[in-house]
């Protein structure tokens, strides 16, 4: 009991393992995974207090208070709602025992240890989020870029030399055009599933 009290104090109990697939279902993460919806873990580190499960879909948090409490919280952070951000990862020193991995998840700032014996398997990981990362990124611009241009349509068309009938007619059809458009858009550029990329990434 005491040694374990003293890893946690020295944190030595948060550096994490990286999970094999054949042992997935033995994690409290697995039972959160929409298996239903064709949810598929991809990878996973875990650590003695907190699980960190990386689907297609989402980032699952199995959030532990510490590493000699029970209590845990289940944290939920889909990757099209919660965007990617500054994918690093920090390789070991002579006496390190961990390497790190560094992330921001929307507003949620991610600092995770893994053995530094597990870095192989660690930089498929980081390769994965940082494509992710930059997949996302080239979306929103384009998405930005597709309200941009229907709001410079609108204006135009406020602007030009026509009877009010025919403004409101041709209003109407453009805003009908520009919703149906930008669904369309949305649908191309707003990924919620990156199977492919982890597929494309990750060895283990």
């Amino acid at each position: 009991m005491f040694k374990k009290i003293a890893a946690d104090a020295l944190g030595l109990s948060d550096i994490g393992t990286i999970i094999k697939p054949a042992d997935y279902d033995k994690t409290d993460a697995d039972d959160y995974v929409m298996h239903e919806d064709d949810e598929k873990i991809y990878f996973l580190i875990k650590t003695k207090a907190d699980e960190y499960c990386f689907t297609n879909l989402a980032l699952i948090h199995v959030d532990g208070e510490s590493a000699i409490s029970s209590k845990r919280t289940l944290k939920r952070y889909p990757y099209s709602q919660h965007k990617i951000s500054n994918v690093m990862l920090e390789t070991a020193g002579k006496i390190d025992m961990d390497v790190e991995i560094k992330f921001n998840l929307g507003n949620q700032n991610y600092d995770i240890d893994v053995r530094k014996d597990q870095i192989e398997e660690l930089k498929d990981l980081y390769k994965a989020l940082l494509r992710i990362s930059e997949i996302t990124h080239e979306n929103e611009i384009i998405m930005d870029m597709a309200g941009e241009s229907l709001n410079k349509a609108v204006t135009v068309l406020h602007n030009s030399r026509t009877n009010e009938v025919n403004i409101s007619n041709q209003y109407k059809e453009l805003t009908e055009f520009g919703f149906t458009w930008l669904t369309s858009v949305r649908e191309q550029y707003h990924e919620k599933d990156f199977g492919e990329v982890f597929e494309k990434y990750i060895n283990n």
